[in-house]
């Protein structure tokens, strides 16, 4: 059994949304499970399907090149019911909805071209790679602050390639780098800090991040379906002298 830190984030998740959370998983990697029971050299897709009959699918590939758990515990404790007690599957790198199968029944290898797993037929992509995404949380969005020291601090995430870099704007002004905590592993958030001196008006503020590839979070927009949000969180406040 191992534990391993690791950031799970919804494929709901809107921009600057909660949808996204870490925790300490205590497990057992899913890829001894499937070394012992053989994988047929055509299978490309792994299949967990719950009790309830829910199924989610996801490469092969993703079981050998990551920590992939299946989940007994969380943060020190037996995995609670609401986390689906008593397995789970934990697969670092995906959205939930293609990976995170609560309450594990089975596991089954198959092949994308002949099984949909629950979403995918409901206008989801088969395939579900977390994107690079980071978030404003303090201050909240149309604060009243102080003129002064003003720290603006958050989380970004890019797991499995880890954040590099974390930028913030204000306004027009320039892209100023923000301090990073250490990092806890690559799987995982970071948090950032950035400490800004603010001038009586209105403010606007945005976030960027770059993974540990070197690609920075897209600004361009997009919906949550068919594979997730992209776009810079936005947040404005108001100064006051």
């Amino acid at each position: 059994m191992i534990e391993v830190p690791i950031t799970l984030s919804c494929v709901s998740n809107e921009i600057g949304g909660d949808l996204v959370g870490n925790a300490v998983w205590l497990g057992f990697p899913l890829r001894d499970l499937l070394d012992e029971a053989g994988v047929a050299d055509d299978a490309d897709q792994i299949v967990g399907r719950s009790v309830d009959g829910f199924t989610a699918g996801f490469p092969v590939a993703a079981a050998y090149d990551r920590d992939a758990l299946v989940v007994v515990g969380m943060n020190g404790e037996p995995l609670p019911a609401r986390h689906g007690f008593p397995l789970r599957l934990v697969v670092p790198g995906l959205y939930g909805y293609v990976s995170a199968t609560k309450w594990l029944a089975e596991v089954e290898l198959t092949r994308f071209d002949r099984f949909d797993a629950y979403w995918v037929p409901r206008g989801w992509s088969a395939e579900g790679p977390i994107k690079t995404m980071s978030r404003i949380d303090v201050p909240a969005g149309l604060s009243e602050l102080a003129a002064g020291t003003v720290a603006v601090a958050g989380v970004a995430w890019a797991p499995i390639r880890g954040i590099r870099g974390v930028e913030v704007q204000v306004d027009d002004g320039a892209w100023e780098p923000a301090e990073l905590a250490a990092p806890v592993n690559d799987l995982t958030w970071r948090q950032w800090v950035l400490r800004w001196e603010a001038t009586p008006g209105y403010h606007r503020i945005r976030v960027r991040a770059t993974d540990g590839n070197g690609e920075t979070q897209t600004e361009e927009r997009a919906p949550v379906m068919p594979d997730g949000a992209t776009g810079w969180h936005t947040i404005t406040v108001s100064v006051t002298g």
